[in-house]
């Protein structure tokens, strides 16, 4: 039975223990969640897991997997710590990865403590084509992203665009995923995965629409290589507690869970 900490309850945290007390993910264990204040949850203190603010208790309890759902600043303070504390870490919040001195201080701890720093496919596909396809010359990556104006609320988007009259699509960026991750840091963590997966940041070319004739936060990806070619499209059904991400986010944690418990793994 894997013992399984959480950093952060928000819609992706509630959803992942959820799943997990429905037993649709099996052999694994809620033992404790990182929040910042734990006065704030109280209707959590039913001796199920421990829910807790005291950061030095939960790193030394000895967990299995540590999953960071509470964004970028999280991986900041916590990834390596998770990794040095001999848990394994899964993390959506990828684009934090786009600051190249983190991921290669995350990175390093991961090696030096032989523990895997896993990044789910959250709200992206493909990333096991992507990856595979790295492994010969791949000559093209792009990411198109639509979403409807409420996902944009809280961004840079409101700079330059009414988000309550729009009515026809707007392109908000153009550029290298590398800015993109920066600039949309909870809205465009797939660009900072598939980054990862393919040719880099630096190589990776992003387009960011908003746009009010979709209900669904989609994703295309396009990449062309020696492989041959893909095109990829991805709907995903945004969160009703944030519309910024995607209930699909929560199931690729699930999925990830169950690659570390099931005897089958399938498409890595």
């Amino acid at each position: 039975m894997l013992k399984i900490g959480l950093i952060g309850y928000g819609a992706i945290g509630k959803d992942v223990v959820s799943y997990i007390k429905e037993d649709k993910v099996t052999g694994v264990k809620v033992e404790a969640i990182l929040v910042r204040n734990k006065e704030q949850y109280e209707e959590l203190k039913t001796g199920e897991f421990t829910v807790t603010d005291d950061e030095e208790w939960f790193f030394s309890s000895c967990m299995d997997v540590i999953i960071e759902c509470a964004g970028h600043e999280a991986v900041y303070l916590y990834a390596v710590k998770a990794l040095s504390s001999g848990s394994h870490f899964i993390t959506v919040s990828v684009g934090a990865f786009s600051d190249q001195q983190l991921y290669d201080e995350v990175t390093g701890a991961a090696k030096k403590h032989e523990r895997k720093l896993i990044l789910p496919s959250a709200a992206i596909g493909g990333l096991d084509r992507i990856a595979a396809s790295s492994i010969n010359e791949l000559e093209e990556v792009k990411l198109i992203t639509r979403k409807p104006p409420a996902a944009w609320r809280g961004t840079i988007a409101e700079e330059s665009v009414d988000l309550d009259t729009i009515s026809e699509v707007y392109t908000i960026y153009e550029g290298t995923a590398r800015e993109s991750a920066k600039l949309f840091p909870q809205s465009t963590n797939v660009s900072a995965a598939l980054s990862i997966a393919g040719v880099g940041f630096d190589r990776t070319m992003v387009e960011v629409l908003v746009d009010p004739e979709v209900n669904h936060n989609t994703h295309q990806i396009v990449a062309k290589g020696y492989f041959g070619e893909v095109e990829l499209t991805i709907q995903n059904t945004p969160s009703a507690d944030n519309p910024k991400s995607g209930y699909i986010v929560a199931m690729s944690i699930c999925k990830a869970l169950r690659n570390l418990t099931s005897p089958v793994v399938i498409g890595i």
